[in-house]
């Protein structure tokens, strides 16, 4: 009996897997009309924006893009981008793991001024016919609009404990007098 993966006693072995580094320039509209689709990883630390608010990152960001055209001829940029960097933690400021995941759909215009035609689904993005599409920035701002807003340990995995959070008793509650008791005294005599 003979299995897909081996042949007389001698098991195939595949190679493993590699991590394949996605063009950084390339020309969208041709690759539009081809129905081009790129998979690959763009390096975080060509990511100046994303350091600047979450500090340096190093790894890799795992983007797919498929290029094309719709029914009414737009070009578009549809995909995935993955990414895991480091943020800190709001509590303790210490870096913890995040993972950023982007739902792309951009829809390419030559002019801004045509970005209002587009379908409220596109995301626009402004590139020339004959104009080579640096992906990185694309990439990058996907990324910075994946950020999660506020982010916290696990409150047993956080170096500062609830304990620690907290500033002291509450004060009893104290009365205090409204200012505007004497404009209501004033109303009431007319």
């Amino acid at each position: 009996m003979h299995f897909f993966d081996s042949y007389l006693d001698r098991p195939y072995h595949c190679a493993p897997m590699s991590t394949t580094r996605m063009p950084t320039r390339v020309e969208p509209y041709r690759l539009a009309a081809s129905a081009e689709r790129l998979e690959g990883d763009l390096p975080l630390d060509e990511m100046p924006r994303l350091a600047d608010l979450i500090g340096p990152q190093t790894g890799t960001c795992h983007a797919v893009l498929t290029f094309g055209i719709d029914a009414q001829r737009r070009h578009y940029i549809e995909g995935q981008a993955e990414a895991r960097v480091m943020m800190p933690c709001l509590r303790c400021l210490q870096p913890m793991p995040v993972t950023l995941d982007s739902s792309i759909l951009l829809g390419m215009v030559t002019d801004e001024s045509l970005s209002s035609r587009l379908p409220r689904e596109y995301d626009p993005l402004v590139v020339g016919h004959d104009e080579r599409l640096d992906l990185i920035p694309v990439i990058e701002e996907e990324l910075l609009l994946a950020l999660p807003q506020a982010i916290y340990h696990e409150e047993g995995e956080c170096a500062v404990s609830r304990d620690e959070l907290s500033s002291g008793e509450l004060p009893d509650e104290q009365v205090t007098t409204n200012p505007f008791s004497a404009l209501a005294a004033l109303k009431d005599k007319h």
